[in-house]
């Protein structure tokens, strides 16, 4: 039996709704076809993960998605109350090395020209709760790895946004660490009913974090398949320990491994970045 998914409406329209959509890169003989056709639909209040091989497109269509470019065909729609209702947290976390850790946070709010007093109330309030309270004064280069994607994540949370944008944003950490703001990251968008798209190339990642995970195609990237992990929330690491975990995995492996083999002609692509079983 699937688990019941938190925060959603059986039957509501999507939060997010991608219709053909497709890109390309370059002109004439040089142009690139990049992604798509791609459609998807994502649900308010669901964490969908997005795996595929290198260069299929993912990163493309999240950057479609909170509107940094523009598709070449096709449409996406965002069922929003608000003009800018998407914010992004990429990989290389993008906070300023110039501006203090509690100034990076209230970097959205003073774009939106939040008054000040609010605005540092609320980026105080997102830096308790992920434990940066104690380096509000200091300046990125003093902070660890982990801390500074931290502090991505609540610049990214303290504008409230309705859909939460990732990057593969752990790619660069140890595993410990990575767990650990794992399982912080799905907290707080449950708490937050946040509706998350989040790209990643580990699968065992996908199975963790997502409601549902959409497998894509090497490039052009488009949708092959959809899984949705059968694990109750709240989740614990015991379920990595899980048989049906393992054969999740193995089943999500068997259909990326023909992609990755294509995407990888006549440049070879490790396997172990999309989680291939050892």
């Amino acid at each position: 039996m699937e688990p019941v998914e938190p925060h959603t409406t059986p039957g509501a329209a999507p939060k997010v709704r991608a219709r053909a959509v497709t890109r390309t890169f370059g002109h004439g003989t040089r142009q690139v076809h990049a992604l798509g056709p791609l459609d998807l639909d994502i649900r308010h209040g669901e964490f969908c993960c997005i795996v595929g091989p290198s260069g299929c497109g993912k990163s493309t269509f999240l950057r479609i998605v909170a509107g940094l470019v523009r598709p070449s065909g096709g449409e996406v729609e965002i069922r929003a109350g608000r003009r800018h209702p998407a914010a992004m947290i990429p990989q290389d976390y993008g906070i300023y090395d110039w501006k203090t850790v509690l100034a990076n946070v209230r970097f959205g709010l003073d774009v939106q020209r939040v008054p000040r007093k609010a605005a540092d109330a609320r980026a105080g309030d997102w830096l308790e709760r992920l434990g940066l309270a104690d380096f509000a004064h200091a300046y990125p280069a003093t902070l660890s790895g982990g801390m500074r994607q931290r502090v991505a994540i609540a610049r990214a949370l303290a504008v409230e946004p309705e859909v939460l944008l990732l990057d593969e944003p752990f790619a660069a950490l140890d595993a410990q660490l990575r767990t650990i703001l794992q399982d912080e990251l799905l907290a707080v968008c449950q708490a937050t009913r946040t509706t998350a798209l989040f790209v990643t190339h580990s699968l065992e990642e996908a199975i963790v974090l997502g409601d549902r995970v959409v497998v894509m195609s090497a490039r052009p990237g488009r949708v092959i398949a959809e899984r949705r992990p059968p694990f109750e929330r709240p989740r614990t690491g015991a379920m990595r320990r899980a048989p049906r975990f393992a054969a999740l995995h193995a089943e999500l492996w068997e259909l990326l491994r023909d992609e990755v083999q294509r995407a990888g002609a006549g440049a070879a692509t490790p396997a172990h970045t999309v989680g291939k079983p050892s």
